[in-house]
């Protein structure tokens, strides 16, 4: 049996489960439920009007009030969320309720909108694809937006975000100007392209099994289209919820998204319709590759067995003659003919080949 050479695309990350440990926990319950992955939390911000522009890293809840009590727009990313001490005081200072202050807590948490007094909180996954180990990752990305201010966190440090980051350092650009709602737009739009991008990347992959089925119906095959069925599904996992918050997100009558920003929260409703839609055209393509594989096999099994039904039919009236001439009575003539055993093979060989001639006639063979 051919070995398999299927690689796993996806990295499961445990921290997208459920824990044992967070079971019975209280809604309000200020407590990391994830994986750390940082030895410290980290925060940084930036300040900026369309002529202004400051970038630093927030040591103290000093600087956390000043950004709150500026005037201008602000992003402030949290990379490293375990730090549960350092998030009571951004909840603190932003007025952000315990119950989502929880819920930024909980990495496993389903894409979710919520609208409190002060802001609205989202949450979705955030899929990243390594190009080094050709792996996808798995993170959760949440988002606090304010009348002035963008507050995301992230379980882990990356670049994914940084071309947002290269707009906004670019003097005069619409991202300065747009509010805090258009900041979040833009960092969802990088979220939805990175589920199209990936998708992309494992539809090429899906697309080559058709190559293989056609050049060899191996084995390995069903097990390699399982292996990616379970991983599309399991993107989906991922982008059907936050399909359904962001089309809620459009929809949602609110005075921290401006309505001259509705137009971009309705394209990015688009571009999620787009990955949702293509991780369902790749799941039923897997799907009409396994009964093209049964199929294929199906067929192969039926030439093998047209090819054996042939060689049977041939032997039986041949195993017929030597039958009769096998038998042990005295009273058989043709035993005494002189060329009783070549006319024998005559025979045989005759019948043979009459019966060739006619299964090739019937287009049997």
């Amino acid at each position: 049996m051919k070995k398999s050479t299927f690689k796993p695309f996806i990295q499961v990350k445990s921290n997208i489960r459920k824990k044992k440990e967070g079971i019975g926990l209280s809604p309000y319950a200020v407590v990391f439920r994830g994986e750390q992955k940082m030895d410290q939390t980290r925060i940084h911000a930036m300040d900026f009007t369309q002529e202004d522009f400051t970038e630093f890293e927030i040591q103290s809840t000093d600087q956390l009030k000043a950004l709150h009590k500026s005037k201008s727009l602000s992003w402030i990313w949290v990379n490293g969320i375990h730090d549960t001490a350092r998030m009571a005081e951004i909840a603190g200072e932003f007025k952000i309720p315990k119950n989502i202050l929880s819920d930024i807590l909980n990495p496993s948490l389903r894409s979710k909108l919520e609208l409190f007094d002060d802001g609205l909180f989202v949450t979705l996954k955030l899929l990243q694809y390594n190009e080094k180990t050709e792996q996808v990752s798995v993170e959760n990305l949440s988002l606090i937006i304010t009348e002035n201010t963008l507050i995301s966190f992230r379980e882990d440090v990356g670049p994914v975000f940084d071309p947002v980051r290269e707009r906004i350092r670019k003097f005069n650009n619409k991202i300065r100007i747009s509010g805090s709602d258009y900041l979040a737009f833009a960092l969802l739009d990088v979220v939805v392209d990175h589920y199209i991008y990936i998708l992309g990347i494992l539809g090429d992959k899906v697309e080559t099994l058709d190559d293989k089925m056609t050049v060899h119906v191996g084995k390995e095959l069903p097990a390699e289209i399982n292996n990616y069925k379970r991983e599309i599904n399991f993107l989906r996992k991922s982008i059907l919820p936050a399909k359904e918050m962001i089309l809620s997100l459009a929809k949602l009558d609110t005075e921290f998204i401006n309505n001259a920003n509705r137009l971009h929260f309705r394209e990015l409703q688009y571009n999620i319709n787009e990955a949702s839609d293509l991780s369902d055209t790749y799941r039923e393509i897997l799907y009409d590759q396994i009964s093209i594989y049964h199929t294929l096999v199906s067929s192969k099994l039926n030439d093998i067995m047209r090819t054996l039904t042939v060689f049977s039919v041939i032997f039986i009236p041949l195993t017929f003659i030597v039958g009769v001439y096998g038998t042990n009575f005295d009273n058989l003539p043709e035993l005494h003919w002189k060329n009783g055993y070549f006319i024998m093979w005559g025979v045989m060989v005759l019948v043979a080949l009459g019966m060739l001639v006619y299964f090739g006639r019937k287009k049997w063979f």
